[in-house]
């Protein structure tokens, strides 16, 4: 028999020092902000994700956009097929950079009311998402 040698579980004081770097996770698909909300809910669907990273015409990450928020204004009634992620933005929320302890991005989140963050680089290109354990 082979004994396996655990380490210990973190404990608080490391896991704080944690950053977001260690935790995000690819960033998955990102699109342009020209781009029909029913084309992103399809590129949602058949990637099986809940959120896209949109991009400008340069390619610089400039937010992101839940499966939610297009389908609440996919059923709106001022909806048409030609409405376009750049014109329903607004405040796309807020982004993270990968040295951002993860304390510090769970505290904007909930602070904020997102449930992901993007985490971009000093450039502003997308790096990663950085999301709650629920």
């Amino acid at each position: 028999m082979t004994l396996i040698q655990m380490k210990p579980a973190p404990t608080h004081a490391a896991a704080a020092g944690r950053t977001v770097a260690d935790a995000m996770v690819t960033a998955g698909p990102q699109v342009c902000d020209d781009m029909t909300v029913e084309v992103a809910l399809s590129v949602m669907a058949s990637a099986r994700t809940g959120h896209l990273l949109l991009s400008d015409d340069s390619g610089l990450c400039i937010g992101l956009v839940t499966h939610a928020q297009l389908a609440a204004v996919r059923d709106g009634s001022a909806y048409s097929d030609r409405v376009r992620l750049r014109d329903i933005l607004g405040d796309c929320g807020p982004f993270t950079s990968p040295v951002t302890t993860m304390a510090e991005a769970g505290h904007m989140m909930r602070h904020s009311g997102v449930d992901v963050l993007p985490v971009v680089d000093e450039h502003g290109s997308a790096l990663g998402v950085f999301a709650l354990a629920r």
